[in-house]
């Protein structure tokens, strides 16, 4: 207990960011997961990863209460997890306290999925498990309700997207990381806009944005309404741009036309067009 009545450093954590009126009784995660210090500090990285877990765990709420009021058990698989941050604070704050729904996170790394297997053990979350592999290797049994990849690099993110659509997920949430394909073929593209990438700047960037609208179109041609959205402040990670995609309808020929009509005017072709097959 903290001494002459003064709160113990955690709960001044915990007040200013933790999204729950029981906060206290989740600093055991937060310090197991090593974004609270033993002695309940925060330091300036914890934070940042901390405030775009909580951004994003904001932004899924109302998808996730929706599945909830919808399925019975519904399923969540998050991508290329590391740590399973998300998954640990998803099932904290929303399914645990919901006393259903499944988390499943998938991780090419052995070492961290069997860490997280052991916390998740000690924390009681009986309803989450880990699954060792790359995502585009991920097999999971039946259908998968919402999937989310928080920073998959490069084109990990596009097998989040084929794995959203093999499962028939209905909700998707991507934050992509590093994309470098796209820029890899505009390198050799002399088409008629070449001059927005003739720098190599200029290239990364644009084949990034490229990336991006190329990867909603496909979602939007897939039946999904997709927003485009800033996850958090450039100050807290730049790489913030939050792709969140609902399925109402089993497809879109308007956004098929206009994603073979980009396709046309940019003379590229990324690996992710095997979908449209």
């Amino acid at each position: 207990m903290p001494r002459h009545g003064k709160k113990a450093p955690e709960q001044d954590v915990i007040a200013e960011l933790w999204p729950s009126q029981d906060a206290a009784k989740s600093v055991p995660l937060l310090k197991a997961l090593h974004i609270l210090t033993r002695d309940g500090q925060l330091n300036a990285d914890s934070r940042r990863k901390l405030k775009q877990v909580l951004h994003l765990t904001q932004a899924l709420r109302p998808s996730l209460d929706a599945l909830l009021a919808e399925i019975e058990v519904p399923v969540l698989a998050d991508l290329g997890a590391g740590k399973s941050y998300l998954g640990f604070v998803l099932y904290e704050l929303i399914l645990g306290p919901a006393g259903r729904g499944r988390v499943v996170s998938v991780e090419t790394r052995a070492e961290l999925v069997e860490a997280s297997r052991r916390l998740a053990a000690e924390m009681g979350f009986d309803r989450m498990e880990f699954v060792s592999a790359p995502i585009a290797e991920a097999q999971l049994p039946g259908s998968v309700d919402m999937v989310t990849a928080l920073h998959a690099c490069d084109t990990a993110t596009d097998d989040a997207i084929r794995f959203a659509l093999r499962h028939k997920a209905k909700v998707i949430a991507l934050v992509p990381c590093c994309q470098a394909e796209v820029a890899q073929l505009l390198k050799t593209e002399k088409g008629a806009l070449h001059q927005l990438w003739r720098h190599p700047i200029q290239r990364r960037e644009f084949g990034a944005h490229i990336t991006n609208v190329i990867r909603g179109l496909v979602l939007e041609a897939h039946g999904y309404k997709v927003r485009v959205t800033e996850l958090i402040g450039l100050e807290h990670s730049l790489k913030n741009e939050l792709i969140l995609a609902e399925r109402h309808q089993q497809g879109n020929a308007q956004a098929k036309s206009e994603l073979q009509r980009l396709i046309d005017q940019l003379g590229i072709k990324p690996a992710l067009l095997d979908v449209m097959a």
